[in-house]
């Protein structure tokens, strides 16, 4: 997945329902159609192929026509299934099957047999789903998918996979298993979320000529470097190691002393200062010998200690000497993460639960950061409950314990008590081993313990590790076998190569240069979405790629792209 830049916006169905209403004198659906045809066009394996479009009966239906149309008049060879009443079908979608019809086309009521297809588009629901995909809709659905698979062509969806709800990832019955998906106006909640990502493939963005952020307030955002972009600032010259905080984990009882250790070290190496663990093992070593920076004490001392962010949670088990630890720790007054046995014991414990929430009341930031399960607990209900709305439990978690919440998985949402909510685009199933939600942990407190707020420090955090996991694996580390210890290094890396968003980006050609050092996939991703004019008109543009992906003429500029200061730049990748 390609590491995002720029924070995108997100609108739930009900909410582009709206802003397709502020624009209904705008011909939307023509613009979609044809945006989906042109890359249609592109994604064909050759030129003038078999194209099958399954037509829906709604509005996705009719951006289908509209694409049917605009591939037969470039000479390919379109089949469009269609079940369903023509008479039926909304005003704006009857006049698209209209216009396809008076252009020569025809709908099929099955699919044809005959044809190796060069490209099958999915354009029965889009984001008009209401309930589970069923009956001959389901069935279309599965031949869809198996004929994708046995002619080896792309399958693109329209707006939407097919069978996945649009606002929060779940898989609706049968499901589209789009290789590319091509959505309008804005993004979806459940595009990036859930199952989505596995069923939605590449996703490109069309807008349609339409400003949705003028029209309506975003529904939630993914998140992008932008949004924490100020925080992401040089060091000074006169610091020293007092200026970078203190960051405390508590947790390590017996048997799980290594989840304290993988937390400091990311603790440490994302720029804590100081890094002090309290292990609750009476039995624990006194040293890290792997990183013997890290300060071991036991826990009493550790809550004593002049902390500038604390992490509870990881390895710590449920005693109730852990109990009461954890009560001392919601007592202080600074920034508080808990995760793993620090969440367990909330969710059960209701004294925890009030000193948590009395912590909002006195100003004091708490952070929360449980995987599925973790989450199910804390909220009396179970796992598939919170995974069938990720973005509801998270909000559902940030409001009753009053706290920034942040609920992993694919997709991973950062929610606020005000209601604001975030969907986090990198990441990558190698994630998916013991010990890097601890990492994740060390990360959080690392940047609390430096002043970051606790939103931006979740929203970095979040961000970084996910691009961290990138990084290891296009480096060909993984992704089976991933350990969470190989992640901190490249989150390091992350951190220091993330470039500041609100500066101008003529920076961006020494940030190429790094990369190709660095033989960083990751970081090659970041140079050529920031790649601008570059200050001397003599720097050689391209200098690190491949003869063959350079433009033939690198003087003229490819695609604009607009720094958020203002002035304009333009893209030469």
């Amino acid at each position: 997945m390609t590491t995002p830049i720029r924070s995108e916006p997100l609108y739930r169905a009900a909410d582009l329902r709206r802003i397709e209403a502020a624009a209904a004198a705008q011909p939307l659906m023509q613009r979609a159609g044809e945006a989906a045809a042109d890359l249609a066009t592109s994604l064909s394996r050759f030129e003038g192929g078999a194209v099958l479009i399954l037509a829906g009966p709604g509005n996705n239906g009719g951006d289908a026509f509209v694409a049917a149309r605009h591939l037969r008049q470039r000479g390919f060879a379109v089949s469009v299934v269609f079940l369903g009443e023509i008479s039926r079908l909304p005003e704006d979608a009857a006049a698209a099957y209209r216009d396809f019809d008076d252009d020569g086309g025809s709908a099929l009521e099955a699919i044809p047999s005959g044809p190796r297809w060069s490209l099958i588009v999915d354009g029965l629901f889009g984001i008009g789903l209401q309930r589970p995909v069923s009956g001959p809709f389901a069935a279309m659905v599965t031949a869809a998918n198996a004929l994708a698979l046995r002619h080896h062509c792309p399958l693109l969806a329209l707006d939407c996979p097919s069978g996945l709800d649009a606002d929060t990832g779940r898989r609706c019955g049968e499901t589209i298993r789009a290789s590319h998906t091509i959505t309008f106006i804005a993004g979806k909640p459940g595009l990036f979320t859930g199952d989505g990502p596995e069923y939605c493939g590449s996703i490109t963005h069309a807008a349609l000529d339409l400003h949705a952020e003028r029209l309506a307030p975003p529904s939630a955002r993914t998140i992008g470097s932008d949004l924490f972009a100020a925080w992401l600032r040089p060091r000074a010259k006169n610091t020293h190691k007092g200026s970078f905080g203190n960051a405390g984990v508590l947790g390590g009882a017996s048997s799980m002393v290594g989840a304290v250790f993988l937390a400091g070290r990311a603790a440490l190496k994302l720029g804590s200062g100081r890094v002090y663990l309290g292990l609750i093992d009476a039995r624990a070593p006194a040293l890290d010998p792997l990183q013997p920076e890290l300060m071991l004490r036991r826990p009493e001392a550790l809550l004593a200690t002049a902390l500038s962010a604390l992490a509870c949670g990881p390895g710590m088990g449920g005693s109730d000497e852990a109990c009461e630890l954890l009560l001392r720790a919601c007592a202080l007054e600074l920034p508080l993460l808990l995760d793993a046995d620090a969440l367990n014991m909330l969710a059960r414990e209701a004294r925890l639960q009030e000193a948590v929430r009395a912590r909002a009341h006195r100003g004091a930031v708490t952070l929360l950061t449980p995987h599925p399960t973790e989450a199910a607990r804390l909220l009396a209900g179970d796992t598939a409950q919170v995974q069938a709305d990720r973005a509801g439990a998270a909000l559902e978690l940030a409001s009753r314990y009053r706290a920034l919440a942040v609920l992993k998985g694919c997709g991973t949402i950062v929610a606020a008590p005000d209601g604001r909510w975030f969907v986090n685009t990198t990441g990558h199933p190698a994630l998916a081993t013991a010990g890097t939600g601890d990492v994740l942990s060390g990360m959080i407190v690392a940047l609390l313990a430096q002043g970051w707020p606790g939103l931006e420090a979740l929203l970095a955090a979040v961000h970084l590790h996910g691009a961290a996991a990138e990084e290891r694996v296009a480096s060909g580390c993984g992704p089976v076998g991933l350990t969470a210890g190989e992640i901190i290094d490249s989150a390091r890396l992350c951190l220091n190569h993330c470039p500041p968003v609100s500066q101008p980006l003529d920076c961006a050609w020494p940030l190429a240069r790094r990369a190709r050092l660095l033989r960083s996939a990751w970081l090659v991703r970041v140079a050529r979405r920031f790649a601008c004019t570059p200050p001397c008109s003599s720097w050689p543009r391209c200098s690190f790629l491949p003869r063959s992906t350079r433009p033939p003429n690198t003087s003229a500029p490819i695609s604009p792209y607009r720094c958020s200061s203002g002035r304009a730049t333009w893209c030469t990748w």
